[in-house]
This record gives C-alpha cells, structure tokens and sequence, in this order.
C-alpha cells in the first residue's frame, strides 16, 4: 500500500461530503492524469466521465494550457488587489465579454462558483439601492437548485441535505418548486401545463411584493436532481416576468457554461439573456481557481460614477483577477472556441444521447434521458410505464455508480439518477470504453436486486 493511504496519514484531510471514518479506510487518492484518462497512487486506470465534476474541459496536461501556465509564472503570479489590476486580468475580462450574449459586458473575476454567485446576488442588492429601489432585496430561486458553500449561496440553494445542517441561514432569500416535468411538483402534464412552473414564478413575485425583489437565479440546466432541463418556453418565460416585476435575472452558469451544452453558454442553447452571468468551472478547466461573474451595462451603470458618490462596486477577495488564474482562463477560452468544442460538444452528445436511449430500452430502467450538448442525466425507475422509482432503500443509482467506479468510471450517481458529463475532447472512442463499463455496470446491478 502506497504510505499517502495509510489511515493515520488520511485522517488529517476532509473530501467533501463524504464520512472520514469510513473513507480513510479504503481512500481514493488520484496521482496523475492524461486527457480523459486517471490514474490514482495504486496505479488503478479510471475513465473521467464527469470532466471531474463538471469542470476539466479540456482534459488533463493540455499542451497550450501547461505552456501559458509556465509563461505566466515567469513574469507574475499575484497583484495588489487593493491598489490595482494586472494585464492578464484586464485581457480576460476584454475577451469574455466580446463572447458573452448581448451588453452581458462587465466583469468581476472570482476564485470559485460560490464566490461569483455571492458576487451576483450582492450585485443585485447594491444595483437596486442605488437605483432608487433600497427595498428590493430578497433573492428568489429554486428548490433542488444549487448555488455554492457560502451561506448566501446556501441561502439561495434548495436542497434540504446541503442546507440543514448551517440553519438558520441569511434572511431574504425565497424559494420556489423547480422545473422538473418528469415528475411535475404540481401534478401537471407539459405541455398541456402552458409551462405553470414558471408562471408560478409571477405569483410568488406578486405576493412577496415586487418592491421587495431583487433577483432570481436559476440554473439553466439544474444539476442536483438529475440534470433537469427546461422545456423551451420555460426561461423565456422567467425573463418575461422579471422584465414584467423588475427583477433581475442571474443565470447560475457554473455547469452550463464554457461550451458543456453545445453553446458556449446556456443562455445561447436556450435563447435568453440574463441580467447577470456566472461562470466558473470549465472556465479554467480545472488548471486554476477561477470563476467570473458578468452583468450588464444597465447594472454597470449603476456602479459608475464621481469617487465621492461611493458607488463602486463594495466587494472583493484576495485571490479575485490572480493573474495567473485568469491567464488559464484566457488560454482555456481560446481553445473552447478556437477549436470549436461547443459544435464538438453538440455532437459527441447526439452519439451520446442515442447510445443512452438505445440502452435505456434494453434494461428497462430508464425512466428519462434529458440533457443538451455533454450533460447528460438518466433517471432511474422500476417501472418506466408507471414512472414508479426504485425504493430509496435500493439506492440503485449509487450501487451502479460504485460499480462502475470499481471498473474505472467516473461519473455523478445519486441513490435514483446517474449524470455524464465527459471532458470536451473526449473522442468517440473514449466515449465507446465508458458506456461499455456504464452498461455493464447496470446490468450487474440489475442481476443483484
């Protein structure tokens, strides 16, 4: 046994959401990597079929990435945030906001997705009190929406196994029933429904008081859940009736973006701008701590004015426009839409979605196929007439996740539903070697239960 996995050395360290007593036991410790390839310290080979989780676009030891990385150690790896700004910062933000849909043009770098949604939703409550509206302040969102680790972006998330345990959290924060016609919160069938989900939306709005309503933020494509995608007329709605109220609308990007849905951004796949955008993961690829958020020209204006009036923009973190970090940025950027990854994304999944589906029939346990581009996510039922799940007891989603991780695969499970998300540049072949061991996987579990 490699020394890195001895108990006593392990349990000095915390992996996110998982139970130390019983991960030092047996811990997965990665060591080293190549494209969509890993190999952890036992010398084990895993296929990546989750970009890590939702993040290395590009691969692992990515030539022109690695080559802007070591240019840039050689000339500066940090600035005086308090005093100024760096080169790379200022040419990463210029380039991604001649990318971002509309007057989407102002930029604030940030070190991760939690930081760039707190980033948005404080954004939201300074715009409106120095708009002229200092009553606008709760932020509406979803439940079985995700929005990061800090408590505001806790506050705003609407899983009750991520929440609880940090209750109570900041006031102003309101939730309403996600977007999933699977299986419908209100009992309605799309599209006989005329997409009610977001014309809830406009009530809840309504009676919290438009006065009171600085934003909602949503996910394009929700994640926790199972990858629910929207139907088409769902975030143009959502856009119409904040335009209606006077709210702004964030779109939580961190998964959705930098190509992953077959446009560089949702807000392209799904035909709507928001107010403000946050972005983060396949941002950097994983090369370096980086995310962003980006609003519009009418919020820019608002933090635009005579030193003496004290209307910039009070916020900020240390590690915010590293100039190393945003030189990763730059490079990663360029090669998403250099290489055309997004149309390569587009039909990677096509292939992807067919094989799920083809599959899908043949196991009988699929009880919906949903994504765009490579964000795939299957539900996972025992009747796909009746639509009836598994019991939670069965956790069938984790018994074949675990299995296809002990074959060497990678993806994001849940006790009813299983989510791919390959690196960009993953190649057909790639692509073939991971359904192989999925479909296997499902099969062994199906003999088991």
């Amino acid at each position: 046994m490699d020394p890195i996995k001895h108990p006593d050395t392990v349990r000095h360290s915390v992996v996110d959401f998982r139970q130390m007593s019983v991960f030092v036991r047996d811990p997965l410790i990665f060591d080293h990597a190549e494209g969509v390839h890993i190999w952890d310290v036992d010398g084990k080979h895993y296929l990546d079929g989750l970009s890590g989780v939702f993040v290395a676009a590009l691969g692992h030891r990515y030539p022109r990435i690695i080559a802007a990385i070591h240019e840039q150690l050689e000339k500066l790896t940090f600035a005086a945030p308090l005093h100024g700004t760096n080169r790379p910062a200022v040419a990463f933000c210029e380039y991604l906001a001649s990318l971002t849909p509309g007057d989407l043009n102002t930029v604030k770098l940030a070190s991760s997705g939690s930081e760039a949604t707190e980033t948005a939703m404080k954004v939201a409550r300074q715009f409106w009190k120095q708009s002229g509206h200092p009553t606008k302040f709760k932020v509406i969102s979803r439940y079985y929406g995700y929005h990061g680790a800090t408590l505001g972006g806790m506050a705003a998330s609407g899983t009750p196994k991520r929440r609880v345990p940090f209750e109570p959290l900041p006031a102003g924060f309101v939730h309403i029933p996600t977007c999933h016609c699977y299986r419908c919160p209100y009992q309605k069938s799309y599209p006989e429904c005329g997409v009610f989900c977001a014309e809830y939306l406009r009530q809840v709005i309504a009676l919290e008081g438009p006065e009171t309503v600085s934003a909602v933020i949503v996910e394009p494509i929700g994640n926790t859940g199972g990858i629910l995608v929207p139907p088409p007329e769902y975030l143009p709605k959502l856009r119409q009736i904040c335009d209606e109220f006077n709210v702004l609308l964030i779109f939580d990007e961190m998964i959705t973006g930098m190509g992953r849905t077959g446009q560089l951004f949702g807000a392209q796949t799904f035909g709507v701008i928001p107010d403000i955008m946050c972005l983060g993961k396949g941002i950097s690829s994983g090369y370096a701590p980086l995310a962003a958020t980006v609003w519009n020209e009418r919020v820019a204006q608002a933090f635009w004015g005579p030193e003496e009036a004290n209307l910039e923009f009070g916020h900020g973190h240390t590690f915010a426009g590293n100039p190393l970090s945003a030189a990763v940025g730059m490079a990663v950027t360029h090669e998403i839409v250099e290489q055309e990854l997004p149309a390569r994304a587009r039909e990677l999944g096509a292939y992807l979605e067919a094989r799920l589906r083809a599959f899908g029939e043949q196991c009988g346990i699929f009880g919906e196929v949903r994504g765009k581009g490579l964000l795939w996510g299957i539900e996972l039922v025992r009747d796909g007439v009746t639509r009836e799940a598994f019991p939670e007891s069965t956790a069938i989603g984790v018994r074949i996740g675990k299995r296809a991780l002990e074959r060497g695969l990678i993806t994001r499970y849940d006790p009813q539903w299983i989510a791919f998300a390959p690196p960009l540049v993953t190649t057909k072949t790639e692509l073939d070697e991971m359904l192989a061991i999925f479909e296997s996987s499902v099969s062994d579990v199906l003999a088991e239960i």
